[in-house]
């Protein structure tokens, strides 16, 4: 992404993070997917774990209250406005074992984790694939990766709703998306989210994976493997 793309795309994030805020954590059902997807993830208690692209913090107390007192829950989130409002959350609830930085998804700014979590974020990164590669990398054998995605539905039941998730990504998208990739917002989203789960696919064992909300949500989960 050129310079002008990430500002842009900073500067529409941060303009609309109460508001992405309010979706993220009112949303019917949106709960339970975090909580399952935390669930897969399984992180232990004292662990380490690094939500990528955290937002505004939606997130956090699902792992939080996973890795317990004893663990660590550090949250990444490039854009000023997302990191603002996902630290008041943990001000907000006096956590002391929660920390929001502001960092890169392909440059984490942490030395190591037990687990790296991932939740509607593939479809923003250019390489997905390489990013999961970099947080399997991280964490190192027996590390765990979980990836929450959204992408358009291959399932009957689901299907007949396409036209209208397209509408919503566009929606969602910084202005100029389209013409940056030179293909439509959804179809770059799609490529992206099964570019990052098959990714995870490849850098882990005992892979849990699922779909949900008529097939529109994924959710894969495993532990690395070793590299030798």
């Amino acid at each position: 992404m050129t310079h002008d793309g990430v500002a842009a795309t900073q500067s529409f994030y941060s303009r609309w993070a109460d508001l992405y805020d309010a979706i993220a954590t009112q949303t019917p059902g949106v709960g339970q997917l975090r909580e399952r997807a935390v669930a897969a993830l399984a992180p232990d208690g004292g662990d380490v774990v690094v939500d990528v692209g955290c937002g505004t913090g939606a997130t956090l107390p699902f792992l939080r209250e996973r890795v317990g007192s004893r663990g660590t829950v550090v949250g990444v989130d490039f854009t000023p406005g997302m990191v603002s409002r996902a630290r008041e959350r943990v001000r907000e609830a006096g956590w002391g074992n929660v920390h929001v930085v502001r960092g890169d998804a392909t440059r984490l700014p942490v030395d190591r984790a037990d687990a790296v979590f991932a939740s509607f974020l593939s479809g923003m990164l250019a390489a997905p694939d390489r990013a999961v590669s970099d947080w399997a990398d991280l964490v190192g054998s027996g590390g765990r990766l979980a990836l929450l995605d959204l992408a358009r539905s291959t399932r009957a039941v689901g299907a007949p709703l396409n036209p209208l998730f397209r509408g919503l990504v566009r929606a969602s998208s910084p202005p100029g998306t389209g013409k940056r990739h030179e293909a439509s917002p959804t179809r770059v989203l799609d490529r992206r989210v099964a570019a990052a789960h098959r990714a995870l696919f490849e850098r882990c064992s005992g892979v849990a994976h699922g779909r949900a909300a008529l097939g529109f949500v994924r959710i894969s989960a495993g532990a690395v493997e070793s590299g030798e």
